[in-house]
């Protein structure tokens, strides 16, 4: 729903304007137009004239609706020339913009012809600007959440508690935001900028309207500033970088494309299906047979039902045989193709025991050998696609300090037998999906560590996948070019 309340100064103009990204085009009907925007199309029958010119106009840029709806005011009052009350048409045109509310952008100006002091742009279906009215007095502050960052040349800000992005276009608006890091009030921050304070609230009541600002109150006799997120419990249960990365990897709250738009096929090709083979000394691994598995391995409903993590590994030392067939079982790859998703891009693609989306497969596999029989201890690189070890470093300083922030963070008494590192090559996903492709790395790294094991535990196996990783370690340790491959998971196994 769209605020019908302007709120603003004689000195400020509050403009309209649809986001980027929506057409405006007449339907194949009569008097029929279709909204087509990154939610859906939206047909709007029988629109009037002040409908059309003003829906038009706001796809050119943002405009002022009293200049599009003559002899009136967005109140519906007559015109000061006493041109007929014209209630109907505002009466419309507030429903067609309740209706858009999803890609109607905001924007606040001075009226002197530069451009406006914000924009705020909306990024949900059903987002609601409403602006309170802030007294001059009343303790304001930004939001824990809320994040600032570049954007086109301008200022973003933005916080996954709000509905909009808001675009700081102007010095004043910069200056206004940064003002109330702590809490503080529009009579404070207007004397500090030697601004107008009319000009400081309406600002601020923007800011407010999308939830990025705080508006809170006095607690007497103290004086202590009271905003109500600090005491929400639900709030308070979220930090601002885990909420944030929620709400960007989903599309609900996420201003840009997302799903498979393929952002960056016109500019570069499709990441290698998997890494190239490092040089260095290779050990083949044991293959099983298929045959032999079907008729030793238990029944899938045993295996799941017993299936465990272990809390603490034993001292004995992993069979080579042993990690061959568990990395056989759970991450070789079984073949590739081209896939395409019903699109002209064209990728390569594989097929592998564990889930991926489209066949991706973005995760690369480390093993960290402690006490391995007939591998040497030292820390390795798995080629899915020919099934084999490759010596990546044999510092035993590097690998103690792997192991040893791998037994902490799995609070077991030993340094694991194996330590198998999960990797991301972002590339993978993000050429494909964008905004969301680490978000389904991480969705990747739980997949295969429920295959690691479920596979572990039908071998008789002990398997544990620790909760925290060793931080910066894992990048020197693997030798990763970063942040073009990340640690991202880990496995231990005995």
């Amino acid at each position: 729903m769209v605020s019908k309340e302007s709120g603003a100064s004689a000195a400020l103009t509050h403009l309209w304007s649809l986001r980027e990204d929506v057409l405006v085009e007449d339907g194949p009907e009569r008097n029929r137009i279709v909204i087509v925007t990154k939610w859906g199309e939206i047909g709007i029958d029988g629109a009037d004239d002040v409908v059309l010119a003003s829906l038009r106009r706001m796809s050119l840029g943002p405009i002022s609706l009293e200049n599009v709806v003559s002899g009136g005011r967005a109140d519906g009052r007559t015109g000061g020339d006493g041109t007929p009350d014209n209630r109907h048409e505002w009466a419309e045109l507030w429903q067609v913009l309740d209706l858009l509310s999803g890609s109607v952008v905001r924007s606040l100006s001075l009226g002197d012809g530069d451009s406006p002091l914000l924009s705020a742009v909306p990024i949900a279906r059903n987002a609601t600007l409403l602006l309170p009215a802030v007294s001059q007095d009343q303790p304001v502050r930004l939001s824990r959440f809320a994040a600032i960052r570049p954007y086109n040349g301008d200022l973003l800000v933005e916080s996954p508690l709000a509905q909009y992005h808001v675009v700081l276009h102007r010095d004043l608006a910069v200056h206004v935001v940064t003002a109330l890091s702590g809490s503080t009030s529009v009579r404070v921050v207007a004397a500090q900028l030697r601004a107008e304070p009319s000009v400081v609230a309406d600002i601020v009541e923007y800011l407010a309207g999308t939830g990025i600002v705080l508006v809170g109150d006095v607690r007497a006799p103290s004086g202590e500033a009271l905003f109500a997120e600090d005491s929400d419990p639900v709030l308070l249960r979220w930090s601002h970088h885990d909420l944030l990365f929620h709400t960007r990897s989903r599309m609900g709250r996420y201003g840009g494309q997302t799903g498979a738009v393929f952002p960056l096929a016109d500019r570069m090709p499709s990441p290698e299906l998997v890494k190239p083979v490092r040089s260095g000394k290779r050990l083949a691994l044991f293959r099983p047979r298929m045959e032999d598995l079907l008729v030793a391995d238990p029944p899938l409903t045993h295996v799941l039902e017993n299936a465990k993590l272990c809390d603490d590994l034993s001292d004995r030392a992993l069979s080579a045989q042993s990690l061959g067939e568990l990395l056989f079982r759970a991450a070789r790859i079984r073949s590739v193709a081209t896939g395409s998703t019903g699109t002209d891009v064209r990728y390569d693609i594989s097929d592998r025991p564990y889930l991926s989306v489209y066949g991706l497969y973005e995760l690369e596999l480390y093993v960290s050998a402690h006490k391995c029989a007939d591998v040497p201890r030292a820390t390795y690189h798995y080629d899915p696609r020919e099934h084999v070890l490759t010596l990546v470093n044999d510092s035993q300083a590097e690998l103690d300090e792997l192991l040893d922030g791998a037994r902490v963070a799995a609070r077991t008494s030993l340094q694991p037998p194996v330590l198998i590192t999960l990797t991301a090559r972002v590339a993978r996903t993000s050429w494909m999906y964008g905004g969301i492709g680490y978000s389904l790395a991480l969705t990747h790294v739980g997949a295969l560590q429920q295959t690691l094991c479920l596979v572990a535990n039908a071998m008789g196996l002990a398997a544990c996948a620790p909760a925290v990783d060793p931080g910066d370690a894992t990048n020197s340790a693997l030798r990763l070019d970063w942040p073009s491959e990340v640690g991202i998971g880990e496995f231990l196994v005995g």
